[in-house]
Order: structure tokens, then sequence, then C-alpha cells
């Protein structure tokens, strides 16, 4: 019986969900970046830890546990600040975090900064980052036209 669950065990670990998605705020060196894992440690829980990972090589990389949450419903949106500073938001959840020394500074409070985009759980249930829209410039307004002599 014992040889029987050691044979299984594999089998029961397979599927448990384990992926990341990154955020490269410095797309040339990916030196800086933002990743969020999604970690199921048994198939049959609903419940993912979520883990931030902030990096800024070579000064700091540091792994900054959120919290669970549903599998399917990992929806974290992300919020640029000046001097390295993030905003974390799922629903009514928000963190800050700053990757100057890669240290979460504080829960809660108001969403500061411009939205990046988002992590989220694609159709294929897999983590990705999904950039945000740059808004649209409103088209410039046309020139006056020249008074009639």
């Amino acid at each position: 019986m014992r040889r029987l669950l050691i044979v299984l065990l594999p089998l029961l670990l397979t599927a448990c969900v384990r992926d990341t998605a990154t955020y490269y705020v410095d797309k040339a060196s990916n030196q800086h970046n933002l990743s969020l894992r999604r970690q199921q440690d048994y198939f049959w829980n609903d419940n993912v830890r979520v883990i931030l990972v902030a990096t800024r090589m070579p000064d700091c990389m540091r792994q900054i546990p959120l919290g669970e949450m549903l599998l399917d419903e990992v929806d974290i949106e992300v919020f640029a600040q000046p001097e390295n500073h993030w905003t974390l938001r799922s629903a009514n959840q928000v963190w800050q975090v700053e990757t100057q020394s890669c240290a979460l500074i504080g829960e809660g409070g108001p969403v500061a900064g411009d939205k990046v985009g988002a992590f989220k759980v694609d159709a294929k249930n897999k983590l990705v980052f999904e950039e945000a829209v740059p808004p649209v410039a409103p088209a410039p307004a046309p020139a006056p036209a020249a008074p009639a002599n």
C-alpha cells in the first residue's frame, strides 16, 4: 500500500497551478520588473497564494506575499508613481510597493499613479500581464482661418 501511495503522489501534485507573469519596467535591460506568482498547493484547493516579486537589479529582489485569492479570479491592476513607487489593486485590496529597496510600504489607502496594466488570468487559465492602453491624446484644434481682406 505504501508503494502505491508513493507512486500516486506525483499524480496528485501535477494538477496544481504554478505560474508567473511579469511587467518589465525597464524593457531594455530586464533588470527592473514586477512579477506576480500564482501558486496552488493542492489540486482540490480553489485558492492560490499570490506573491509579488519586486526586482531592481543589482540592488534588490524580494518576494512580497499578497495573500490568497480564488484560482481563476486573480486580477491585480498596477499603477506607476514617481520614484519607483507602485500601487497594486485587487477589488478592495490595495498595496503600495517601492522598488528602490523592493519593499511593501503600505496596505490600503487610495490608488495613486498612472495605470500601466494588470495581471490577469487569460482564457487558457494562464497568468498574464496586460499592458494598459495609453489614453488617446485629443486631436489639436484646427488653426483659426485667416481674416478675409
